[in-house]
Formats: C-alpha cells, sequence, structure tokens
C-alpha cells in the first residue's frame, strides 16, 4: 500500500499520524522458521542485513506473518539515508561488520499474522495487532502514531529534523500495492525518486562521471528533468560507473530532443552517454522550476525498493477530510 504526496496538513480524529522514515520500504515475512526481507519490486535482500532477520527470527509468537516496515540507517534519533547506502548490495560479513552503520527496522502495518488475512481490518486494529504480538527492540521497533493531531506532529517533524509526516484514515483497509488517498505523506524536506537515463562526462580532477541526467515517467513517456553533479564521493561515483556501464545505449530516451538536453546541461554529443532507463536514484531539490527542471539538486542515494517505471512526478495535492 503507497501513500499519496498532499500540501495539506490538518486535525482529524478520523485519523492518525506518524513520523515519515527516510529509509527503505521492506517487507518481512515469516513462513515457517524462515524470515525474508522483500523490496517493493519482490527483490530478497536478507542477506544484505542479517542482523534485522535475526532480530525478527525471535518473533515466533506465530508460525508466519507479514510485516510491513521502513529499513532506516540510524544516527541517533535521526535516521541517514547516506549510511544505508553502505549497507545496500553489501551481503560479505567483514564488510557489514566494518560498516559502522547502526539499522533499524520500524514496524508500522501487519497484513498478515498466523494464517489470518488482516488486510480488511482497519489500519488501527492491525495497528493494535502488531504492537501486541511482538516485544520490540532498537533494532526491530513499533511506529508510533498519533490520533487526530496532525499539526501539533508536522511542527515537531520540522524541529526535529524528520524527513515529513504520515496521514493515514484509521479505518483504511491494506491494499497491497495500490496507491491510495487513505494514506498521505507531507514533506519536511523536498526530495523524490528519478530514473537516470545518461551521463555527462567529468571536469577538471572528478572521475568517472560528471553527472547523472535524470527524468520521471508520465505515461509512457521519459520526461527530462535535469541533471545532478553534486552529492557523490569517488566511491559512489566508482560504483555508479559500474552500474551503469552495462546498461549503454546508442538512443536518447527521453521524449526531449538530445540537442536541448545537451544544451541545458552544456555537454557535446561526445560528452553525452545515454543509457536503459532502469536505474532508479534519491535526489533532494529546493523546488521545480516553471520549465519543469530540478532547482538545486542533490544526489542521495540509490533507490533499489522502487522500479524505474512507478516513478512519477510527484505533485503535492490538497488531500484530506
Amino acid at each position: 500500500m503507497l501513500a499519496t504526496l498532499s500540501s495539506r496538513r490538518f486535525d482529524d480524529p478520523s485519523w492518525v499520524f506518524e513520523r515519515k522514515l527516510d529509509g527503505e520500504r521492506l517487507m518481512a515475512i515469516r513462513e515457517r522458521a524462515t524470515v525474508r526481507l522483500w523490496t517493493r519490486n519482490r527483490i530478497d535482500v536478507s542477506a544484505s542485513y542479517p542482523e534485522i532477520v535475526d532480530a525478527l527470527s525471535a518473533f515466533d509468537s506465530a508460525k508466519d506473518w507479514a510485516i510491513d516496515g521502513e529499513l532506516c540507517a540510524m544516527r541517533g534519533d535521526q535516521t541517514s539515508f547516506e549510511d544505508l547506502q553502505k549497507r545496500m548490495h553489501v551481503t560479505n560479513a567483514r564488510t557489514i561488520a566494518t560498516a559502522g552503520v547502526t539499522l533499524a527496522f520500524w514496524a508500522f502495518d501487519l497484513p498478515r499474522f498466523d494464517g489470518h488475512d488482516l488486510c480488511p481490518l482497519p489500519l488501527t486494529a492491525r495497528k493494535d495487532a502488531l504492537r501486541d504480538a511482538f516485544s520490540y527492540s532498537p533494532v526491530v521497533r513499533f511506529s508510533e502514531h498519533e490520533e487526530e493531531h496532525g499539526l501539533a506532529l508536522f511542527d515537531q517533524a520540522g524541529r526535529a529534523g524528520w524527513e515529513g509526516v504520515m496521514a493515514k484514515r484509521a479505518a483504511s483497509t491494506y491494499q497491497p500495492g495500490r496507491r491510495s488517498p487513505d494514506w498521505l505523506k507531507f514533506k519536511v524536506v523536498r526530495g523524490q525518486e528519478l530514473v537516470v537515463g545518461g551521463w555527462t562526462d567529468p571536469q577538471g580532477a572528478r572521475s568517472g562521471l560528471g553527472a547523472l541526467l535524470l527524468g520521471y515517467y508520465d505515461g509512457d513517456e521519459l520526461q527530462y528533468a535535469g541533471k545532478v553533479g553534486t552529492g557523490f564521493d569517488e566511491a559512489t561515483l566508482a560504483r555508479l560507473g559500474t552500474l551503469l556501464a552495462p546498461l549503454a545505449r546508442a538512443e536518447n530516451p527521453f521524449t526531449e530532443a538530445a540537442t536541448e538536453i545537451r544544451k541545458a546541461s552544456r555537454t557535446s554529443p561526445a560528452q553525452t552517454h545515454w543509457v536503459e532507463p532502469r536505474l532508479v536514484v534519491q535526489i533532494g531539490f529546493s523546488e521545480w522550476t516553471g520549465a519543469g527542471r530540478l532547482r538545486h539538486p542533490r544526489y542521495q542515494g540509490l533507490r533499489d525498493d522502487k522500479d524505474a517505471r512507478e516513478v512519477v512526478r510527484e505533485q503535492p495535492r490538497p488531500l484530506g477530510p
């Protein structure tokens, strides 16, 4: 079940409000004695997060369950998507042990428990079951919520440096895979996922690549959103180069003409390289321009949990009661 971005903040007794977490959305599933972690696009990432799997394996009050949650790298009470990148795709035990990243899986919904489908139940009933069924720890945490008072929680989010706030209709059923107006998100910090459609050569002392050429889907068309050339370190540049190399293609994947993109990115044909639009990245930015381009974009990390064809331009709408 996916949330819809909203610009309308509100109080309402028929809604509950939670902290919006900046991490990787995962579904934890137990079948008999085996626990696995799955991304939204059905990739098994259990081997990358053994401490989460071990902690969830102790949740043995039922033979099977499915917990919807967010995996976060923690710096004290703050989440760090940058730190989480150090653990994504990593399965080597020594590298995991020396990464110095503290992980926490925040559980916020329970679609299935002990052979029972809980999806038709109201959200508050599912959250009550989730809270009561397990014992939590710093490794696996229960995502608390506030009833009715969304405005106060949004103010708290701004003071605490959270990414934002989630608003969920208390009576909402769980609708797998569907983006629903019963779940809303309000962002304090602007950012969203975008698709990489190309890259440019580096300038000066930089190695690997200069900037990523970004876009989003509007129907079947990949719309150009601009380039990002900040937020990389040497290790990130090397990793992106490795991931992009096998995706190389001769044709421009964007609807905008290649000449226009090169003009906007100030590159020549020889300095511009196109790729199959499969890689999804997280980008922070200050705003969208009137021409539909990102202003002050900065690279924040890879998104393994998002399929490229699901990436659209997020437009806040005045949704809510």
